[in-house]
C-alpha cells in the first residue's frame, strides 16, 4: 500500500515546481485549517482550488469585497458569484 501522508513540505516542494495536485492538496489543507492567509497566498500562486475554496467562504458569508479581490486575483466564478449577490441585493430592494 502507498503513503498517502506526505508532509506540507514535499508538497510546497512539488507545488513550486509546477505540480497543480499539490497545490490544490495544499489549498485542501488550508482550507481545513481554516488558513485564510495561505488560502489567499495560493491564490496568488495561481491554485484555482483556492479560488474555489475563497469564493465558496465569501459567498456564503455576502463578503462582496472579498469576492471582488478573489475575482481580480483571477479566479473568475468569484465575479459570477459576485454578480449573483448584487442582482439578488437589488432584486430584494424591488418588492
Amino acid at each position: 500500500m502507498a503513503n498517502t501522508n506526505i508532509d506540507r513540505e514535499t508538497l510546497r516542494e512539488l507545488a513550486d515546481e509546477g505540480n497543480e495536485a499539490a497545490l490544490d492538496r495544499l489549498a485542501d489543507l488550508a482550507d481545513t485549517a481554516d488558513d485564510l492567509k495561505e488560502l489567499s497566498e495560493l491564490l496568488d500562486e495561481g491554485s484555482v482550488r483556492a479560488g474555489f475554496l475563497l469564493t465558496r467562504r465569501a459567498a456564503a458569508s455576502g463578503d462582496l469585497r472579498e469576492l471582488q479581490r478573489i475575482s481580480d486575483a483571477g479566479y473568475d466564478e468569484a465575479g459570477i458569484e459576485l454578480d449573483r449577490l448584487l442582482k439578488a441585493a437589488a432584486d430584494g430592494r424591488r418588492d
